[in-house]
């Protein structure tokens, strides 16, 4: 933003006379040995009465400039002229008479001219300076002092890198002064109170203290701080809060510009490194990239053992970060070190990003120039590591995620149960390619018996939410009490009115959250309230000590609190990965009864799908002993899961609930491999109705109640077949026998799902007390009928 020269409700003038009171006292007390000059100072003076008088032509300045030099050597001392950026300007305005060089250069002054780029919008800008000019009224006139400080942050080019540099104005008002046209006006303590409780209603302000009765003379100084390494931090956690800022293409050119910025370095190329295991994705900087929605689609894999030996490696090795200032010196040179200087690199850095003592990848810059990078300046990289190893492992668990979706989508639709069907159409294409084959054979697998199960988390979506509010609302209420006990310390009213800015997000939270709430109110904090804990720190050891206690409560890569949540994720993560856990290690043993298809997914709960059938398995020998083994399976394994899961509810942080549901189909179906969404489909559209089902069945209720079908510690039994419902109840009372179920069927019919009618259950209560292994305990008659059969590999077809 350019300010506008919007009107300022004061009359402010420039003048020298502060500057010169100030000299004349300094010459009276013999300071700072300048005796010497008062005599040329006084006769210059007499010289230019004109300068004694507030001054309404700046042309004047002009025709004395080397007084006017000697005059501001106070303000900006000769001994940091070329270092200091600072300049003089009329009281409230953006009318510069007097400036360093390295702020004319930055700010591109021209004359008297100066429009930098702010990070306000023009009507906070008049609003500010407005304020300001206040703040100076009332602590001259009505001795009331109040803190505020208008935070004014300015961008500029810098002309030695080309790159953006940023810089906190703020300004010095020594030589101020306030002339009260008349007499000022007496403010009752309800005019006071009216003030503070309207100060972002200036009309109210310039009723009780006209503006037409003050007149601001003098000058202001403005002083330019550097303070881009802050905005940028800044600026990379707002980034990296987004969830897919490192995959997406945009994001990451926005990482690599931040960075670039940070260092003042343009000429750096970044690049991460994501470890899985032993393979090492590499993500180059995205503008190489082809138009994709995420960067690792064209990220180049390697294995970790094509780097030993080099810079990367040590990096890994070492656990710290690694620069070479000058890869051409550099005498230890792998096959990586010399494919980089090929492309023209000279300098690199590589630094691991570490979370919770885990290795994740490895943050690296590189530069065309030598000594672009050295041990200096990438020191300051410190405080960015964690920002990159927290967002790397967050998006390393979303990439998890869609590789375990690719995986499924992609791959595992190639199970090794069905694998040879794909090689026979391969062979088969590959036999009549010349012949004008117009293809792969369609892969169809028919009268295939479908299996459901999933045992989901209860109340996930509100269990997580609760967590982000009870965070949410700790962090506010720690920042409150802080602010509360500076307060009664000292009682500056800006505080009270923090406070009460955080009293109404906290009463919004206690409301619900809204959407970006878990990113945007700890933003809110660091951004508004925690700059000024330093300060606050001041105000006595028992707020200092508050402080400290409210920053050793943080997160300290989050920053922000985050206990319920970390609670929640480990409790889900434990439920899922004693489920996934278990299920394969009876999976294993399943497949050596008869090879099926089987997937699972895990999201809040894991989900399973089995197919099985004659037509999957190669020489299609199949018998109904097999599905009903299998059957039973699932059932015995759904057992055991409730037991564990309600093993663990004592351990977990969070006590999570889990519910179970397995869903019956006995007419087969067709499937057929998609080669657009490279998985099996469901063939069909009255096959389709079991898909339908498998997706809305968990939101099912009993008919004419509101109650939820799925409860803990029961096992519901979806059907919509007789012949299902007798199948199911011969297991169910072989599993109470055996001790697995407990007395009692409840047998259910069920509210319409749409797109599925008719549908009713059985739920039976699993028996707790005693937790018994599936593969000691299988049940003698399906045992026995196993074992009777002919190995399959064996059997003729």
């Amino acid at each position: 933003m350019r300010p506008r020269k919007d009107k300022f409700p004061f009359r402010s003038r420039l003048s020298l006379k502060p500057l010169l009171d100030f000299w004349e006292q300094l010459l009276a007390e013999g300071k700072c040995g300048m005796n010497s000059l008062g005599p040329f100072i006084l006769q210059e003076l007499e010289k230019s009465p004109e300068l004694r008088e507030p001054i309404e032509d700046l042309t004047i300045l002009d025709h004395h400039q080397a007084l006017i030099d000697l005059l501001m050597s106070v303000v900006f001392p000769p001994a940091f002229w070329e270092s200091d950026c600072a300049a003089a300007f009329v009281p409230f305005q953006f009318t510069g008479f007097y400036a360093t060089p390295a702020f004319k250069t930055l700010f591109k002054m021209e004359g008297q001219g100066f429009t930098p780029q702010l990070n306000v919008d023009p009507q906070q800008w008049q609003w500010g300076l407005t304020l300001k000019a206040f703040i100076f009224i009332m602590r001259k006139f009505y001795g009331l002092d109040l803190t505020w400080d208008f935070p004014l942050i300015a961008k500029a080019r810098s002309p030695e890198t080309g790159l953006d540099r940023f810089f906190n104005i703020s300004l010095d008002p020594k030589f101020l002064e306030i002339k009260v046209l008349g007499a000022p006006g007496v403010l009752t303590a309800e005019d006071r109170s009216k003030l503070l409780a309207n100060v972002n209603d200036l009309k109210v302000w310039m009723e009780l203290i006209p503006p037409e009765n003050f007149e601001f003379q003098g000058f202001g100084v403005f002083r330019a701080a550097d303070v881009t390494a802050r905005e940028m931090l800044s600026a990379l956690q707002a980034d990296l809060f987004e969830r897919e800022a490192i995959f997406q293409r945009d994001g990451f050119a926005s990482l690599q510009e931040k960075l670039q910025i940070y260092l003042q370095e343009q000429d750096l190329t970044l690049g991460l490194a994501a470890i899985r295991g032993e393979q090492i994705l590499l993500l180059p900087h995205a503008h190489r990239q082809p138009e994709t929605s995420c960067i690792l689609e064209n990220a180049t894999h390697y294995q970790r053992s094509e780097f030993k030996g080099s810079v990367f490696s040590q990096a890994l090795d070492q656990g710290q970060p690694l620069v070479v200032e000058d890869l051409h010196q550099y005498p230890k040179r792998t096959i990586l070190e010399e494919r980089t200087l090929e492309h023209g690199f000279r300098s690199i850095y590589i630094a691991p990003l570490i979370h919770q003592d885990r290795l994740l990848g490895t943050l690296m810059l590189k530069s065309t120039r030598a000594g672009a990078l050295n041990a200096l300046n990438t020191a300051n990289l410190a405080p960015v590591l964690p920002l990159f190893a927290v967002a790397l492992n967050r998006s390393l668990e979303q990439l998890n995620q869609k590789i375990q979706a690719v995986i499924k989508e992609e791959f595992t639709a190639i199970h090794p149960a069905v694998e040879w069907r794909f090689q026979q159409a391969a062979l088969r294409y590959i036999q009549h390619k010349d012949e004008g084959g117009s293809g792969l054979e369609p892969i169809v697998f028919h009268q295939i018996y479908p299996l459901f199960g999933v045992s989901d988390i209860r109340m996930s979506s509100d269990h997580r939410n609760t967590a982000i509010q009870t965070d949410l609302i700790e962090h506010f209420r720690l920042a409150r009490e802080i602010l509360e006990l500076a307060y009664e310390h000292r009682p500056l009213p800006i505080l009270a009115a923090f406070s009460h800015r955080l009293d109404k997000h906290i009463k919004g939270l206690k409301v619900g959250l809204s959407a970006g709430d878990e990113a945007t109110k700890p933003l809110f904090i660091q951004q508004e309230v925690e700059p000024i804990f330093d300060q606050l720190a001041n105000f006595g050891a028992p707020v200092a000590e508050k402080i400290a206690a409210y920053r050793a409560a943080l997160d300290q890569e989050m920053r922000t609190i985050y206990r319920s949540r970390r609670d929640f994720e480990e409790s889900l993560k434990l439920i899922n990965e004693t489920i996934a856990a278990y299920l394969d290690q009876e999976e294993a043993k399943a497949q050596e009864y008869f090879p099926h298809y089987f997937e699972k997914l895990k999201t809040d709960g894991v989900e399973h799908t089995i197919y099985i059938g004659a037509d999957m398995v190669e020489n299609g020998n199949f018998s109904p002993l097999y599905l009903k083994n299998l059957r039973l399976w699932q059932l015995m394994v759904t057992c055991e899961v409730v037991r564990r899961t309600e093993e663990i509810k004592g351990s977990l942080p969070v006590p999570l609930e889990t519910t179970h549901l397995i869903l019956v189909q006995d007419s087969p179906l067709s499937i057929f491999f998609s080669p657009d969404e490279r998985h099996f489909e469901v063939e069909g559209a009255y096959d389709i109705r079991h898909e339908i089902i498998k997706k809305r069945i968990d939101k099912a209720v009993i008919k004419g109640k509101s109650e939820r079908l799925t409860q803990p510690g029961k096992i519901a039994i979806v059907y919509s077949q007789k012949q299902e419902r007798l199948e199911y109840l011969e297991y169910i009372d072989y599993l109470q026998a055996a001790g697995y179920l407990k007395a009692g069927t409840e047998d259910v019919d069920l509210e319409d799902l749409q797109g599925a009618q008719g549908l009713k259950a059985l739920r039976v209560t699993v028996d707790l007390r005693a937790s018994r292994a599936q593969d000691q305990a299988l049940p003698e008659i399906v045992a026995t009928a196993v074992k009777a059969l002919p190995k399959i590999a064996n059997v003729s077809s």
